[in-house]
């Protein structure tokens, strides 16, 4: 007599329900909807508050080239604390490369393409360095970076001799200051206005920015795309999705936003070479997190050690290319802000972490580690910057800016751990 072991919730697939309701979708994804919203209700807030200035095409692209360096340190933040740890040198690490390529670039006119690949490398070898220690050596990571935020701090004062240095070479510039070529050649539109008689008469002109508007649209339709074929793949395995209106909505309000924020772009001076940079790092992690074994195994390494260790996966090895990677885009961020303020600065990189490590947490991620989504981060980055964008705006003082983004921060905390309390 053979005895049937009922299969486990996690094995039964969930059936393709009649149809649930938009609320209850809602519900389900509300940490997902939720940062959306927030960030689009903040943007609107200053909108108002700043008289029309945070729209404005050029105070969004400062906005991309403020929070660049954030969001791309965010990105390896985020596979750090997923994995369990924390970064607490990010911010010295990234001033620390900035100073080296100055010396670099200024003192010893080394070309800007191998000084900054030469600065890649030191900072994956930082990271490399300090994760050898936490994943082999099994000191606490909050011990080896809080070590490496005052080792680097100094190193960075002791290479520039307390001084700044710069400026940099034209080219290196390029990297935050440069926007891409258009190619296809400027759009010129002409804004009719109207007379007292109520006849149309020839307005301003507004010239566009071709290839900005033609690599827009083509992400909108990559993204319609995406969440079309998403879409069918979870129907085709038997899970419930939202309903097809809400979808219809969701997906048109989205796709709007993206092209409403690529013309006010292209009308001032397209996309800006960081904002490339950072969009193929994002996707980059995107897939790595969702698709790549690797992606997979830092989750499992985060949710619980021991397990991930028992089933194979080496723990100490992954934890040590977390941090390798984490090292590496703490450099190329000390890049991109040395290139943006066109000099190297003994305090350049301070506070950073904090930034970097907030914006992750408002991203949804878990302070326990194996929880955590590369959008989410990017959200949080973004929140954050519109908040110091905003107040600066406003005049707010700096005391009161930190304080703000404190409270923000611990909001985000208490309504994660409320939402999964509730679960």
């Amino acid at each position: 007599m053979t005895t049937e072991t009922a299969p486990t919730p996690s094995e039964v697939p969930t059936p393709v329900s009649a149809g649930p309701s938009g609320r209850s979708i809602l519900q389900a994804n509300l940490r997902d909807y939720g940062l959306v919203v927030a960030l689009l209700a903040i943007m609107v807030f200053f909108q108002i508050f700043t008289a029309g200035t945070m729209f404005k095409p050029v105070n969004l692209t400062n906005l991309v080239l403020q929070n660049s360096y954030i969001i791309i340190m965010a990105l390896g933040m985020l596979l750090v604390i997923v994995a369990g740890h924390i970064d607490l040198s990010v911010g010295s690490v990234s001033g620390f490369i900035g100073a080296i390529a100055a010396i670099l670039m200024v003192q010893y006119h080394v070309p800007a393409i191998p000084a900054g690949l030469l600065c890649l490398v030191l900072g994956a070898i930082i990271g490399a360095s300090q994760g050898y220690f936490i994943a082999y050596v099994k000191v606490p990571s909050f011990i080896v970076t809080l070590a490496g935020m005052l080792v680097f701090k100094g190193l960075s004062l002791a290479v520039l001799g307390g001084k700044s240095v710069g400026p940099f070479p034209t080219e290196f510039q390029l990297l935050s200051a440069g926007f891409i070529p258009d190619v296809i050649g400027p759009i010129t539109l002409v804004a009719p206005k109207l007379d007292a008689a109520g006849k149309a008469i020839v307005g301003s002109s507004i010239v566009l920015h071709s290839t900005t508007m033609v690599i827009g649209i083509l992400i909108v339709l990559a993204m319609v795309f995406s969440s079309l074929r998403t879409r069918a793949r979870r129907r085709s395995h038997g899970y419930d999705s939202e309903p097809f209106p809400l979808f219809v909505v969701k997906t048109a309000i989205i796709a709007g936003l993206v092209l409403y924020i690529t013309y006010l772009v292209a009308s001032y001076k397209g996309l800006p070479n960081v904002l490339i940079v950072m969009s193929i790092l994002i996707a980059f992690f995107v897939f790595m997190t969702k698709r790549m074994t690797i992606g997979r195994r830092i989750y499992a390494l985060g949710g619980n050690p021991k397990a991930a260790q028992l089933s194979g996966i080496k723990t100490e090895r992954l934890t040590f290319y977390v941090f390798t990677i984490m090292g590496a885009l703490a450099a190329l961020a000390g890049l991109i802000f040395a290139a943006r303020l066109n000099t190297a600065t003994p305090k350049a990189g301070q506070g950073f972490e904090l930034d970097v490590i907030a914006a992750v947490f408002i991203g949804g991620a878990s302070a326990l580690g194996g929880v955590g989504q590369v959008a989410g981060a990017v959200i949080g980055a973004f929140i954050l910057g519109v908040m110091n964008n905003g107040m600066s705006i406003l005049g707010i003082n700096i005391d009161l800016q930190q304080m703000i983004k404190g409270v923000v921060l611990l909001g985000a905390v208490v309504f994660d751990l409320y939402n999964k309390n509730k679960a």
